[in-house]
């Protein structure tokens, strides 16, 4: 008898990856499941348990929060990352940490084969795929929802509860949310089903890490985030006193005031890798305020120009993480730009945290480049303003060429601009 080809799968314990689990036994693999903690509020011990029942040979659960936070999370903001201009990126960040443990296991376990339970129409499944080839070259990949075969057995909810109901396998008995949720440490986004509809409002009841700015507390919390090369080092709450300095620590209090005082809630439709225009709801309270603080300091300490370069750069950056390219030439690329770019990015921004607000109201930094002589209007600070009238000369030659040109070849459009 052949002994079983050996697959490794992402498995979240849902419906989607329970029936897959179910579905690729009875295909003839042996499975092992890969549960990844990265911050989302499950009990790791029923997952690990139902993955065994549903006829998983092995069961990984490993702690990744540390790690998303150091590796993939700090390294994000460190480069102002955000998709077209607001999303943070919280699902995207969690996608690539997960698929490079499954390759590890992979290798350890002795195969080639990795499984997800990602959909076609989706984005994650780019994010595990283009993971699993840059790490692992020989990586075969067993993409259920891709599958005509499984596509044709499954074609809904329905049919998926039916097979769970057939084999044994345990459903979560309270009713089905009207629309689908992915949450990690850094944020919970909220999607499909009623909110496919762009035009539909959700109600309060659907956000879960953050209260209504509405209801936020009457008073500002000022806290102070000190940063060392644009990594966050230390958070302390002026208001109490309370100090945190663990990369781990300080991101999840972070994400305790930020959720307290109602920030980080981001509605939006958004392009997905394929084509398809999608609307999350999202909730990132922490990354937020971190964001926001990291973003005022490199105000005082970053060279303009280096500044203008980078910012160049952040929508490239942000759409390679969206689009699953976390592990390839192009990322290490921009990477070793920002890490160049943060050099001595070091200071304390004070922040106030109001009602669904995280406002920078003050910033020191001992790199600072900031000349408080020079840019004052009240005393001269070594500066000759006699020499702007020769900046501005020179500055203005090509002004004047260009509109000379336009005055002697399209008068209509001189005269229009006059006007």
């Amino acid at each position: 008898m052949s002994k079983k080809q050996k697959v490794i799968l992402a498995y979240s314990g849902g419906l989607d990856t329970s029936v897959i689990l179910k579905w690729l036994t009875h295909k003839g693999y042996d499975v092992v499941a890969y549960v990844a903690n990265v911050g989302q509020k499950d009990d790791f011990d029923k997952v690990r348990e139902k993955a065994l029942k549903t006829g998983a040979s092995k069961v990984y659960v490993e702690d990744l929060r540390e790690e998303l936070v150091t590796d993939f999370i700090f390294p994000a903001l460190r480069g102002n990352a955000l998709y077209e201009g607001r999303y943070l990126l919280g699902t995207a960040l969690a996608r690539p940490l997960i698929a490079k443990r499954q390759v590890q296991i992979a290798e350890k376990e002795g195969t080639n084969l990795m499984a997800h339970g990602a959909t076609g129409k989706g984005n994650d499944q780019v994010r595990f795929e283009f993971a699993f080839y840059a790490l692992h070259p020989n990586a075969a990949v067993i993409s259920p929802w891709k599958d005509p075969e499984f596509l044709s057995e499954f074609k809904g909810r329905s049919d998926m509860l039916k097979y769970a109901q057939k084999y044994g396998i345990p459903v979560t008995a309270s009713a089905e949310k009207p629309y689908s949720e992915d949450e990690n440490l850094m944020h919970i986004s909220h999607e499909a089903g009623i909110l496919e509809d762009p035009n539909h409002i959700p109600s309060e009841d659907m956000y879960s890490l953050t209260t209504s700015p509405k209801a936020a507390p009457d008073e500002e919390t000022l806290i102070d985030i000190e940063f060392k090369d644009g990594f966050p080092i230390s958070v302390v709450n002026v208001t109490d006193g309370t100090k945190k300095n663990k990369p781990l620590d300080l991101f999840l209090y972070l994400n305790e005031l930020g959720g307290k005082n109602g920030i980080g809630r981001l509605d939006m439709v958004e392009n997905r890798f394929i084509g398809i225009k999608s609307r999350g709801v999202y909730e990132t309270p922490g990354a937020t305020i971190l964001w926001a603080a990291h973003r005022d300091l490199e105000g005082i300490a970053m060279d303009k120009e280096v500044m203008h370069i980078r910012d160049m750069l952040i929508p490239k950056f942000s759409e390679l993480i969206y689009n699953g390219f976390w592990f390839s030439p192009e990322m290490d690329f921009i990477m070793a730009a920002i890490e160049k770019s943060q050099e001595k990015i070091d200071g304390t921004v004070r922040l106030s945290l109001y009602k669904g607000n995280a406002m920078p109201l003050a910033r020191k930094s001992p790199t600072s480049l900031y000349n408080e002589d020079l840019s004052s209007m009240d005393i001269e600070g070594g500066f000759n303003a006699v020499d702007s009238l020769g900046f501005i000369n020179i500055n203005a030659i090509r002004l004047k060429a260009h509109n000379l040109l336009l005055r002697n070849h399209d008068p209509y459009r001189w005269r229009k601009r006059r006007q």
